[in-house]
Order: structure tokens, then sequence, then C-alpha cells
């Protein structure tokens, strides 16, 4: 769970689970993370990937991608399932948002805060 207020304008708000998608070579050196913020109800854009964890729906919003500061990490949940992970890795790659090596390291280490 990541506190990501204040926000501004249309950005996505208030406390959530997130994904971290910064490799760990960067978490485990640096105070920040890189994070997709999840949501429970989305329209089908394609720049939101379904999933499901703990028996619930949702989508990863891979358009409101932002660096956090690790204080705003509140919980820890757990690790995504590699299948799960696997449409997060399509999605970067069909979107564009991400390239190669960075893409790689990401579907190895995308985990649940």
């Amino acid at each position: 769970m990541v506190n990501l207020d204040p926000t501004l304008g249309s950005e996505i708000q208030k406390t959530r689970p997130c994904v971290i998608v910064s490799p760990n070579e960067i978490n485990d050196n640096l105070r920040t993370v890189v994070i997709a913020p999840m949501t429970s109800t989305s329209r089908k854009y394609p720049t939101r990937v379904k999933v499901k964890h703990n028996c619930q729906e949702g989508w990863v919003v891979i358009d409101q991608i932002r660096t956090i500061d690790k204080i705003r990490i509140v919980k820890s949940l757990v690790r995504l399932q590699k299948r799960k992970y696997a449409n997060v890795n399509v999605s970067f790659e069909k979107r564009s948002l991400t390239k190669g090596h960075l893409l790689t390291r990401l579907a190895k280490e995308l985990k649940f805060w």
C-alpha cells in the first residue's frame, strides 16, 4: 500500500496498492522506487492491465507510472505472480513505456506494495 497524496489534477490519489516496476538494482540503492498504481474500477483503456489478486479483480494503471520516495510505502503486501506480471510486461512493450534490459528486469522483480 502506497500513500499517493498529495496529488494534482487527474493524478490517481489516496492510499492504494501499487506495483513496483523499478528493478532491484535501483530499489536497493536509491531512496525512490518507480510504481504503477492499481485501481479496482476502470474502463478498458489500452494502458490498463487487468489482474486478479486476493480474489479481487483490479487494474494496474501503467499510464500513471511515477517515482515515489520509499517513505510513501505504508505496507508491504505480496509479490505479483509470474502469470500476472507477464501481462504488465506485454503492456509495457505494446505502449513503448519502457524498453529492453529494464523491461526484462522489471518482469523478474515486480512486487505489490
